[in-house]
């Protein structure tokens, strides 16, 4: 069915309540961090538990992502975003009277699945009811800002939420955020129908996706606090490089795939999900010791630390807000995503040079030059991920992005931790074991590990340069409804 000729009415409404639930999802990926020890202490659960607190949402919302994006192409776009959030409400409301650990990881593993449906949904239909380039640009890059400031805002709230209530409102805070976006959903939120002669869902191609990435994604949880020469992380990743290359045969041989290759192959797309998923990497890791270096050498309160990231989520909204937005007119896309990856990794740069004793000044000014340039980088790079694939595929082409952001924090996690902690190991053993010292070697690790996130912005750039040859946006035509239909040109 082709798209219809006249922009929804109510687009701009549909794109509030939908950032509005999407927050939802990057907020609650970095809230429960910050509740965590509070959680543990309450249900009297190990330091091992404490993993899989993380590890189950994780798990859960990587590995089904591909599954939920073709879910939602499959039974429509706007009922799996509402299914979603109704899922999501549900789980968060158990996690929140959660009892024992076991109640919070059944709650945690369910926000995980109806993320992973919630997620594509929500990209899939902001991608398929902006087709005009000025008004596409402008929309993605209100969701560039929320989705890259959504983990600032949950450090923040999780301070907050954490210190002067308790824990439990980490999770049951998703609950109101959830209930505006179903009544959004059901009120704006508008739908492009296509006909589709699949309705079976590919379940050998659902079976190898799914276990390929929940063997990735748990592979690098475990090379995290087991080691990277141990037996389990080397089986799981070998398994999940095994698994996947066996999915992407099976795409290509059969009538309905799961995930069709032609998303993957338009360079465009392949240039923002690869880069996206490079970029990612730095920035978990970045979250991550920043966090530390705040809380455990300069001492910061959970509150205080959460205050400390303000600077850089306020620069993400607005690089992505009003600097990518404008400069998308202006520039190619590829070109964009380029500078803005490389003035990240001048952000990140200036991290290198933090000291035990450092003032905020040097860290705020490195956030803002970081945020700045992510924001800009995400805006296009988000907005590429699904643009030329027919309207048929734009959920699991959503899903795609979220992929590459997952896999991606979950390299950066894993292989920036190890990078850091072998450094700072090295650094104690050469230098000396007191309170200072174990301080600057702290730092020292992390400059060890900023370095290789530098490095990988520096790729994210470099591969967004030389895939991404998309022209720059024609905003003097008339907006073209039935351009989501026609793959973009391959030069």
């Amino acid at each position: 069915m082709p798209a219809p000729t006249h922009p929804h009415p109510r687009r701009w409404a549909a794109l509030l309540f939908i950032s509005i639930a999407q927050l939802m999802v990057f907020l609650d990926s970095a809230i429960m961090n910050i509740a965590l020890p509070s959680a543990q202490e309450a249900l009297h659960f190990s330091d091992g538990g404490r993993q899989w607190v993380i590890t189950a949402y994780g798990l859960a919302f990587g590995g089904l992502l591909i599954l939920g994006g073709r879910l939602g192409d499959l039974i429509g776009r706007k009922r799996a975003f509402t299914i979603g959030l109704i899922g999501f409400a549900l789980a968060s409301a158990l996690g929140g009277a959660a009892n024992s650990l076991g109640v919070l990881l059944i709650a945690r593993a369910g926000q995980g699945v109806f993320g992973a449906l919630l997620a594509p949904a929500a990209l899939a239909l902001i991608s398929l009811t902006f087709t005009d380039a000025r008004e596409r640009a402008k929309a993605f890059g209100i969701y560039g800002a929320i989705a890259t400031a959504g983990g600032v805002l949950g450090l923040l709230l999780g301070g907050i939420l954490t210190e002067y209530l308790n824990w439990r409102w980490s999770m049951l805070v998703n609950i109101p955020i959830a209930v505006v976006g179903i009544i959004g959903a059901i009120t704006v939120v508008h739908d492009i129908p296509t006909k589709d002669k699949r309705t079976r869902i590919d379940i050998p191609g659902a079976i190898l996706a799914t276990t390929g990435l929940v063997a990735l994604v748990f592979g690098f949880s475990e090379a995290e606090s087991r080691g990277w020469d141990s037996a389990l992380t080397i089986t799981l990743l070998i398994a999940s490089v095994v698994l996947l290359l066996t999915f992407l045969r099976v795409e290509g041989k059969i009538k309905a795939p799961l995930l069709p290759l032609h998303v993957l192959t338009e360079r465009n797309r392949a240039g923002a999900y690869l880069s996206v998923g490079l970029a990612v990497i730095s920035m978990f890791g970045m979250f991550l010791f920043l966090s530390y270096y705040l809380q455990l050498v300069k001492g910061y309160s959970p509150v205080e630390a959460g205050l400390a990231f303000v600077p850089l989520g306020a620069a993400q909204a607005f690089g992505s807000m009003v600097i990518g937005t404008r400069l998308s007119a202006r520039m190619r896309p590829g070109l964009l995503m380029s500078g803005g990856y490389l003035a990240t990794a001048g952000g990140v740069l200036l991290l290198v040079l933090l000291q035990a004793d450092s003032s905020y000044g040097l860290l705020a000014v490195a956030e803002i030059i970081t945020g700045l340039g992510i924001g800009t980088a995400f805006m296009p790079a988000m907005s590429l991920g699904t643009h030329g694939v027919n309207p048929r595929d734009a959920g699991i082409a959503s899903a795609m992005v979220g992929t590459s952001q997952q896999v991606g924090g979950s390299v950066g996690t894993a292989l920036l931790n190890t990078i850091a902690a072998s450094s700072t190991t090295a650094y104690l053993l050469s230098h000396g074991h007191g309170k200072t010292d174990t301080d600057v070697a702290l730092v020292h690790g992390f400059s060890t590990a900023y370095w290789w996130a530098v490095g990988f912005l520096v790729l994210s750039a470099l591969f967004s340069l030389v895939m991404v040859n998309a022209p720059r946006p024609d905003l003097s035509a008339p907006s073209d409804e039935t351009s989501q239909a026609r793959p973009a040109p391959v030069h």
